[in-house]
């Protein structure tokens, strides 16, 4: 959700803000672009099959109609504890990330630099002179793509 911050300056050492979220574009990031569902993308009659024009008119209205009042039902109902639930989550996941998973990295990677050169060293011997050998042996590997079709089926036939 984007949010304007506007600081008052009337008084230099206060940080008093004003914070409105924006409500017209509620998808900026265009995160739900596949959900732009309509009528005509769920029903359609083709030309050769119509019903009356009342019916379609009255299906049309009724479906946009159910669609908008069960998503705000829905929406009115969950919406608030999902946020608060994914807050949460995401409060969690961030500190155990800043407070415990990098120092603990950090750590790992500071104390552990003789493993990361052992560990090149051995690759550098070993492993490394095989995939060239092999790499070596198959450069020169080539393969062809045609799309030749009759060529294809005579050699099918054969």
């Amino acid at each position: 959700m984007d949010v304007t911050v506007e600081v008052q300056s009337e008084d230099l050492h206060s940080s008093h803000s004003d914070v409105r979220p924006l409500i017209h574009d509620r998808d900026p990031k265009r995160v739900n672009k596949s959900l732009k569902v309509t009528f005509e993308d769920v029903i359609a009659e083709p030309p050769s099959v119509r019903s009356f024009d009342k019916v379609w008119l009255w299906s049309h209205a009724l479906f946009e109609v159910s669609r908008l009042w069960c998503y705000r039902f829905i929406s009115l109902l969950l919406a608030v504890p999902v946020s608060l639930a994914a807050g949460l989550l995401f409060a969690v996941l961030s500190c155990l990330h800043i407070w415990l998973i990098m120092p603990c990295v950090q750590l790992l990677l500071i104390n552990m630099h003789w493993v990361q050169t052992v560990w090149g060293s051995i690759l550098n011997i070993l492993i490394s002179p095989f995939f060239t050998s092999a790499g070596k042996c198959c450069g020169r590997i080539t393969i062809l793509l045609s799309k030749d079709e009759d060529r294809h089926t005579q050699t099918r036939a054969e």
